[in-house]
């Protein structure tokens, strides 16, 4: 098991740190930025940074930090872990798992990028590419009960309500706190909808500290669409009906590339696929004023065949 205090040299100031957990625990808050072409004296838009995070470099990296402390105090975690998973919580818990000295199979859909299944296997996973082809109840609650034959341990992102909890603690706490440390409060938040975890923890914090005057603003694939990181609300993610959302947003899997390269090309950042669905919400609602914070949860590096594949449908290929 890790060291998760030490008397180790520590410095967050200068970002000086004992170990590579305190990277994570140690890091936040992730950094909150204002971006410039999208800013006026009228409209104010920030983006929440969230692959800032040091393993899955997403948002992922929250909730399986939490689910495994959870489990370990209390004495539920094993040395073996099963988790359905598309990508970030699987590339996550590789790396928690590597740390805490845990054996870890990703059980995947059969469309998950060749790139995901590499950084797995270089981290160590044993990777099982089902024929699901997206993740949903039937998925997941297959592989729960495999791992319960087996003796292993299934975290279960979709309905640990540690994924919840840790959002409400870190992440929509952070927002607060980087926002009114400059005189600001927001009036539109704007997060994918995946397990629900992180958009339904910061409705209920900001709702709690702002009321109705802050709009939470979900993002969901448009129907025939499929974006890595995010689901349609038909599949019915737990903490979703908790909580308040004002809107939901369809985006295609386009519309989200095209977020991507828009962002880069203005910005200078390279930002993953859900965050350009999130980019793009952003600008059906641009017509409004107010502070804008944009959830981005991870980058682009994961997804180059996604790019390859928009690339060629384009015409754009070599140029």
């Amino acid at each position: 098991m890790p060291i998760l205090h030490s008397e180790a040299p520590f410095n967050k100031e200068k970002r000086v740190f004992p170990n590579t957990i305190s990277l994570l625990v140690d890091g936040w808050p992730t950094p909150i930025v204002r971006l410039e072409t999208e800013s006026n004296d009228k409209r104010e838009v920030w983006a929440k940074l969230e692959f800032y995070n040091a393993f899955s470099k997403s948002v992922k990296d929250r909730p399986v930090w939490n689910m495994l402390i959870k489990a370990l105090e209390a004495g539920s975690l094993s040395d073996t872990l099963e988790e359905a998973t598309s990508g970030n919580v699987g590339i996550a818990l590789a790396c928690l798992s590597n740390i805490f000295g845990l054996k870890f199979t990703a059980y995947v859909p059969k469309p998950t990028p060749r790139t995901t299944e590499i950084l797995l296997r270089i981290l160590g996973a044993n990777v099982v590419r089902t024929g699901y082809q997206m993740i949903d109840r039937h998925f997941w609650i297959e592989v729960s009960e495999h791992a319960r034959r087996i003796g292993a341990t299934n975290l279960n992102q979709f309905e640990n309500d540690a994924n919840f909890e840790i959002h409400y603690e870190t992440t929509a706490r952070e927002i607060i706190e980087q926002l009114e440390s400059i005189g600001r409060t927001p009036d539109f938040v704007i997060a994918g909808i995946g397990t629900s975890g992180h958009i339904a923890a910061i409705s209920k914090r900001l709702k709690e500290r702002y009321g109705d005057r802050v709009k939470i603003i979900g993002v969901q694939p448009a129907p025939g669409s499929t974006i890595p990181g995010i689901k349609r609300v038909e599949a019915g993610p737990k903490w979703l009906s908790m909580v308040k959302v004002d809107k939901i947003i369809d985006i295609s899997w386009k519309e989200a590339v095209e977020g991507v390269i828009e962002v880069a090309h203005k910005e200078g950042i390279l930002i993953g696929l859900s965050s350009g669905a999130v980019f793009q919400a952003y600008k059906k609602l641009s017509e409004n004023n107010g502070v804008f914070v944009l959830i981005f949860p991870d980058d682009g590096f994961k997804y180059v065949e996604h790019f390859e594949k928009y690339l060629k449908l384009c015409g754009k290929e070599g140029d």
